[in-house]
């Protein structure tokens, strides 16, 4: 028996499922989260199956989550999806279940959970739950999964642009299946503000770039002028990736403490190493950290530029 018929035993067990991700989703976070929930309701109509976590204000289009009592933890299934470490799962009910599944697309630093389903080379959770619904039966891959499925998997691999593997255009395939307005959706997941478009001015006149390296730093000051709101800042993550002359870069977003929320990115150089030293962790090309104040930012840049320095030289002699 395989790993997915074991969660599937699994879930077919329990009457109470409950479902978790990390703090401060992103798309594939919730798309994954609530694509599983569609899929498990539509199968089992006569189950409980609860989303939980706290509502993001720029991610409320994709779906709403479920407010649950402790008690509804007695005698349940609770699932964490796309969460490499259990510090970072949002609501910390998770282990008052009575089982406990892990199911994740990044390296798995922390084994957590009586089953574990990891597989780093999926582009996202998305597209591991879509290939789960739509390969074991009695599981129903749905319209109301597939609409929430496809949000995941193209935020998780930018419009397809990066993480993307063959067995990836074969789960998007499945989910163009669906009569779901695919390019509603893709607009909607490019789409700025005009707050954040006229923002963006200042973002280019602030980033900085040296030795292929780009990275700013925006402190509380300058986000509440611009009434970004705490989430407001996420589109800027992609802006250094249009840039050819930057191969990594780095956002660093002040929280009310007094630290920075880091955001990684790259074109080749592994940020995940980076950002596993500075207590976060993700992808090899995509992840995030946390910086305590500007002496680590200032780390964290040198480290950048010494992993790009090795990767061009890397590249060079591959050539």
């Amino acid at each position: 028996m395989d790993i997915q018929e074991k969660i599937l035993r699994q879930i077919e067990k329990y009457q109470t499922i409950i479902i978790h991700r990390h703090q401060r989703p992103d798309p594939d976070a919730i798309g994954s989260q609530l694509g599983l929930k569609a899929g498990l309701q539509a199968t089992f109509p006569e189950k409980n199956v609860y989303a939980v976590g706290k509502e993001i204000t720029g991610l409320t289009w994709v779906g709403s989550m479920d407010k649950v009592a402790d008690s509804i933890y007695d005698n349940a299934l609770v699932i964490v999806i796309d969460t490499a470490n259990s510090v970072r799962i949002d609501d910390d009910r998770f282990n008052k279940g009575d089982a406990l599944i892990k199911i994740d697309h990044h390296p798995n630093d922390e084994p957590y959970g009586d089953l574990m389903w990891v597989e780093p080379t999926r582009s996202s959770c998305s597209e591991m739950v879509t290939f789960f619904l739509d390969t074991n039966l009695p599981l129903q891959l749905t319209q109301d999964s597939a609409r929430d499925l496809y949000i995941g998997l193209v935020g998780d691999t930018g419009r397809f642009m990066y993480a993307s593997t063959p067995e990836t255009l074969i789960a998007a395939s499945k989910l163009y299946r669906f009569a779901i307005d695919f390019e509603k959706i893709n607009r909607r997941m490019s789409s700025i503000s005009l707050v954040q478009a006229r923002f963006s001015a200042v973002v280019y006149g602030e980033m900085k770039v040296e030795d292929a390296v780009g990275w700013i730093t925006l402190t509380r000051a300058e986000i509440e002028a611009a009434h970004l709101g705490s989430e407001g800042t996420n589109f800027i993550v992609g802006m250094f990736g249009a840039i050819k002359e930057v191969t990594a870069w780095a956002n660093f977003i002040e929280n009310d403490d007094g630290s920075f929320r880091v955001r990684l990115r790259s074109k080749g150089p592994n940020v995940n190493e980076i950002a596993k030293l500075h207590n976060g962790g993700g992808h090899d090309m995509a992840s995030g950290a946390k910086a305590k104040d500007l002496a680590e930012i200032d780390q964290i840049v040198k480290e950048l530029k010494t992993s790009t320095e090795a990767f061009k030289k890397q590249s060079f002699s591959m050539e």
